[in-house]
């Protein structure tokens, strides 16, 4: 398939192309591929060949045609439900990916925006395909439930990188590709030059892959490179391979059915032991990287990438302020989903959660501080009290330091909930945790709130007021970040408080969430995840900022009646 023949995949892809750009004006409720895993919707076989070709792959060479460094293999997964994968992957080094990456660039980047958004539209078609599949390896390296792992793993990960896509194609298309330009000369004929603009990629791109969500979080950063033309090395987690890895597979595919150079994309892995990213990343080919992960890191990226154009999403300590505010029980029926949903591993879930010392006022009356956590905490007890609801939103502990995060947690205050082990009854090998709640005190406690304590551990934190509960979670924000803040209070002018507190320090806020509507969940096309405005994120997911600067636009200037007969529009 040529370059021009690769823009019929653009005109196949086109009506789908085009909802995803309105859905990114309007804001409204749009999704490309559907959330359920529903048989009407993905067809009668589709579990059953998903879960038997994630079998397939489990104690197998994982082959890249191709690929450079097939010849080594590496590789040592863990389910968090127990077994070890058993997977090997082409052990390819720095130097042989940049070297791939760098000579299939030039044909990609003359390929043209359409050929471009084509070819990457019809890879996100074919990752839909096989979302039983991809469910598969993410639950079996993040940890997520089946069901999560579906739903957040294939679906809302590809309606994700449609959505930077949408955005890229939007600005590269915003200038015209020629242009004949007239400027009026008085009594002289008008001058008229031919303007000629071509977008061009930076360079090659890398995609550093996190444990917990390796296709949501690293979809917009591959498909915004890929489609502004940059060659994309994608370098997963060591914990968190295989959902990348077959992300790579697929994208090769697509790319040399299309007659471009497969090593576009490319796999770099390697292990905890011998990290890579620090020398992938610091190399004068790298200039764009996309990271999602802790905040020593992410800093460390920002800091030593001065060649990159660096994107990065870290840690943060998210916060829910709770003033006056009628609908305990509905409160407290949302946060306790919303403490439990995958045991915490989430950079949405809120960690600190400001309570007045003297109480709130409810439907029933004044609450102490004490009740309100005593109401929060039984809340909890309730929810996961039905073992099937329980596994299904708790899912597995990813990693030993987060399982050492949850069982040190007593000591830091005073139990309000203890963290519990539950044996899953598939997977009874599976680390399992309930949440852990621990009472602290606004003032005596601040370093302990203000770092981030990834997992399920919930602080409730006793502060003088909620004016100081604002000014708490202001001070954490600026100072550590956050992806998300909530709110509840029914008085409109401690709304429009907590408004300004959060417009001021650049954090998404939720009010008064009680329904199906939770503050750790993001919807694509509506929600922008993260703002890039406090140190929790650099870059939102996914707005124009975290596309326009993937490419160039060179202009070419050549007058009309001095152009080559050969160039001449």
């Amino acid at each position: 398939m040529t370059a021009s023949a690769a823009e019929t995949l653009f005109e196949t892809h086109k009506a789908q192309l085009d909802g995803a750009l309105s859905a990114i004006r309007s804001r409204g409720y749009w999704s490309a591929f559907p959330e359920s895993p529903s048989k009407r919707v993905y067809g009668e076989t589709a579990a059953a060949d998903g879960l038997a070709a994630f079998e397939a792959m489990k104690g197998a060479p994982f082959e890249l045609s191709g690929h450079p460094g097939a010849g080594m293999r590496v590789g040592g997964e863990v389910s968090p439900y127990g077994p070890a994968l058993g997977v090997s992957y082409p052990a390819a080094t720095v130097d042989a990916v940049l070297a791939a990456a760098t000579a299939a660039l030039p044909a990609w980047r003359d390929a043209g925006v359409k050929a471009r958004t084509g070819v990457c539209l019809e890879i996100l078609k074919r990752i839909n395909a096989q979302s039983f599949t991809f469910a598969h390896t993410v639950m079996h390296t993040t940890g997520q439930s089946f069901v999560m792992a579906f739903q957040a793993g294939g679906p809302h990960a590809q309606d994700r990188g449609l959505e930077a896509i949408a955005y890229a194609y939007d600005a590269m298309a915003a200038t015209p590709e020629h242009v004949r330009w007239e400027k009026p000369q008085g009594k002289n004929p008008p001058l008229v030059i031919d303007k000629y603009f071509k977008t061009v990629p930076r360079g090659v791109a890398a995609v550093i892959g996190v444990s917990t969500f390796p296709t949501w979080n690293g979809f917009p950063g591959l498909f915004a490179s890929l489609v502004t033309g940059n060659p994309v090395v994608v370098k997963p987690h060591p914990a968190a391979i295989l959902p990348l890895a077959l992300t790579v597979r697929i994208a090769r595919g697509v790319l040399a059915e299309a007659g471009f150079d497969p090593n576009l994309v490319t796999l770099l892995v390697d292990d905890a032991d011998d990290p890579i990213a620090k020398d992938l990343c610091t190399r004068p080919e790298v200039r764009i990287v996309d990271f999602t992960g802790g905040g020593a890191f992410g800093n460390w990226l920002e800091e030593n990438c001065p060649q990159a154009q660096v994107y990065t999403e870290k840690s943060g300590v998210n916060a829910v302020v709770i003033d006056d505010f009628a609908d305990l029980k509905g409160m407290a029926r949302n946060l306790s989903y919303t403490f439990s949903l995958y045991s915490g591993q989430m950079c949405t879930t809120p960690q600190n959660v400001f309570i007045p010392k003297s109480g709130i006022k409810t439907a029933d009356g004044v609450m102490s501080f004490d009740a309100v956590a005593a109401a929060l905490a039984a809340s909890v007890d309730k929810f996961l009290s039905d073992p099937d609801r329980a596994f299904a939103v708790l899912g597995a502990i990813q990693s030993k330091a987060t399982l050492d995060r949850v069982e040190k947690a007593a000591a830091l205050g005073r139990t309000v909930r203890r963290s519990a082990a539950l044996t899953h009854p598939d997977f009874p090998d599976a680390v399992v945790r309930t949440p852990a709640m621990i009472a602290l005190d606004a003032e005596a406690d601040r370093e302990t709130y203000g770092a981030e304590c990834f997992g399920p551990v919930t602080f409730l934190i006793a502060t003088e007021d909620t004016g100081d509960s604002l000014a708490r979670l202001r001070e954490t924000v600026a100072e550590g970040g956050a992806i998300t803040a909530a709110l509840y209070a029914d008085d409109a002018a401690v709304i429009e408080r907590a408004r300004a507190v959060c417009e001021e320090v650049g954090v998404a806020l939720s009010v008064n969430l009680t329904g199906g509507l939770f503050v750790n969940q993001s919807a694509a096309f509506s929600d922008f995840h993260a703002t890039g405005a406090n140190p929790a994120a650099n870059a939102a997911l996914t707005d124009a900022a975290f596309v326009a600067n993937r490419f160039r636009v060179i202009e070419t200037r050549i007058p009309v009646d001095e152009e080559p007969a050969e160039t001449a529009a």
